[in-house]
Parts: C-alpha cells; sequence; structure tokens
C-alpha cells in the first residue's frame, strides 16, 4: 500500500476501534439472537445465496465488523465462516459470540488489503457488504484480495449501499442533489451518524475517519479485471439504515438504496 493510503486505513482502524465500545456492550444480546437461530440478513441476501448447507463448505467475511453478520451466515448454512477486519475490539467480539455459540469460525484482524494469504484459494463463498466498500481507498486491490480467496467455482456475494445514495442532500424532505454521482470524492468525517451509533455512545473527541464513493461500475469492472464472471446484479429499494430519515417512505421507495452481485471463479 502507499504511504498515502496506510494513513487513510490506518485512521479508519482508529475510527472503527472506537465504534466498537458499541458493538461491546451488545453482545450478549447478539450471542441470544444468534442462539436462537438468528439471522441477521435481509430479503436480497437470504433469496439469492438460497440455503448454504448444500454447497458453502468455507465462508470468508470480508470487514465483517463485530460478527453478527458472518455468524448469521453459519445460521444460515455455511459450515465453517472466517472473518477478517481491521479493528482488533471488533474481532475480539466476534470471537466472543463465536466461543459462546461453539461456532466453528476464526477470526483475523487484519487490513482487508492485506488478508492473510494462509487462506487463499479456501472460500467457496466471499461475503462483504451494508457499507464496507466505502472504506477502501483501492478498489482493484481489493478485487485481487476477494480473487485469490475463492475455491475455483467460488462466489462473491455483495449486498451493498447504492451509490447513488451518495448524491443527494441526507437531511432533505425530498431527493435533491448535493454532488455528481461521478465525482469520486473522498471525505474525511468525524463520528457516527446517530441513526448508526447512539450520540450518548460516541466519545467525545471522535478520530478522523475517510470514505470513498465508488460507483457501480467501478465495483463490477474491478471483479471483472480478476477474471470473475457476472452471475447476478440487482438493485433494492431496501435501505439496511435509514439514509433520508424525512423523506417519506413511499417516495424513497422509488429509487435504489442497495444492490446485489454475485459473481463466480470460473477459471
Amino acid at each position: 500500500m502507499t504511504d498515502s493510503l496506510l494513513t487513510r486505513h490506518s485512521a479508519n482502524k482508529t475510527a472503527w476501534n472506537e465504534a466498537a465500545a458499541f458493538y461491546e456492550t451488545e453482545i450478549d444480546v447478539d450471542i441470544a439472537f444468534l442462539k436462537a437461530g438468528g439471522k441477521n440478513l435481509w430479503e436480497p441476501e437470504l433469496r439469492i445465496l438460497h440455503d448454504l448447507t448444500s454447497w458453502c463448505h468455507r465462508l470468508v467475511h470480508l470487514q465483517c465488523a463485530g460478527g453478527r453478520d458472518t455468524l448469521s451466515l453459519w445460521n444460515h448454512g455455511a459450515a465453517q465462516v472466517v472473518g477478517v477486519d481491521i479493528s482488533e475490539r471488533m474481532i475480539e467480539c466476534a470471537r466472543r459470540k463465536s466461543e459462546a455459540l461453539g461456532a466453528p469460525a476464526e477470526w483475523y484482524c487484519s487490513d482487508v488489503l492485506d488478508t492473510p494469504h494462509s487462506i487463499d484459494g479456501t472460500a467457496d463463498l466471499v461475503y462483504t457488504g451494508r457499507g464496507a466498500l466505502c472504506w477502501l481507498m483501492d478498489i482493484d486491490a481489493w478485487a485481487a484480495v476477494v480473487k485469490r480467496l475463492l475455491k475455483p467455482n467460488g462466489r462473491v456475494y455483495i449486498f451493498e449501499g447504492h451509490p447513488l445514495d451518495w448524491v443527494w442532500k441526507a437531511d432533505a424532505s425530498t431527493f435533491e442533489l448535493e454532488q455528481s454521482y461521478f465525482s469520486g470524492v473522498e471525505y474525511e468525517t468525524f463520528g457516527w451518524p446517530a441513526e448508526y451509533i447512539p450520540e450518548s455512545e460516541q466519545t467525545d473527541s471522535p478520530s478522523p475517519k475517510y470514505e470513498h464513493q465508488w460507483t457501480l461500475g467501478a465495483i463490477v469492472t474491478a471483479l471483472a479485471n480478476t477474471g470473475l464472471r457476472l452471475e447476478r446484479l440487482e438493485e433494492h429499494p431496501h435501505q439496511y439504515w435509514e439514509c433520508f430519515p424525512q423523506i417519506p417512505a413511499n417516495i424513497a421507495s422509488g429509487l435504489p438504496h442497495t444492490f446485489s452481485l454475485l459473481m463466480r471463479n470460473s477459471g
């Protein structure tokens, strides 16, 4: 990684370690949810992945955060799950959950671009999404990691926020353009939206964090350039968190807010 990229990813690591303080308060709740067979998965994920039991022996979840989604995919049929995340505190949250569940899980604290080569070629499924890709400063390097993790005929599935949401003003009462879809903007921000982490759970002096606006074309092309074959691309009205709280649901649902991308390693 370049020095500039490393600096931004390191800043994001610090910010996510701060965010982990909130995740730590929910460990017992998540364990109870998962023990009861819960799946923190959305309708498109369940429909497109189907039952993983018959084909997914090992799942690798890149940018797994506290492991709730990773272990939901174990409940959904993956025989073994592997989580990779840049935050030590997030990985520890995930480890505590899998130990309480007796789940066959491995956890690696690593920048996603430095995902250990020891798990290369072992994944039947690489999974990521829901606010993951914006933290990457090099989409082509990330795509190369996805490719090297997959077994022959393995698949990558992404359920992610639609890049179109970046162009709208978040606090407007209708869709108002704030910036170009093609701007490729990188943001420096501090703190977290209250819809994601309550203000009472945030530090008084948050560290800076950096996000990058990737277009849908850039994401698909980066993966296609590694030799992966497109199987499915869908756009959905679902909002996995409340992006536009002032816009009525019947209006908001007229535009895509998430997308599903399924590609296969046919080589």
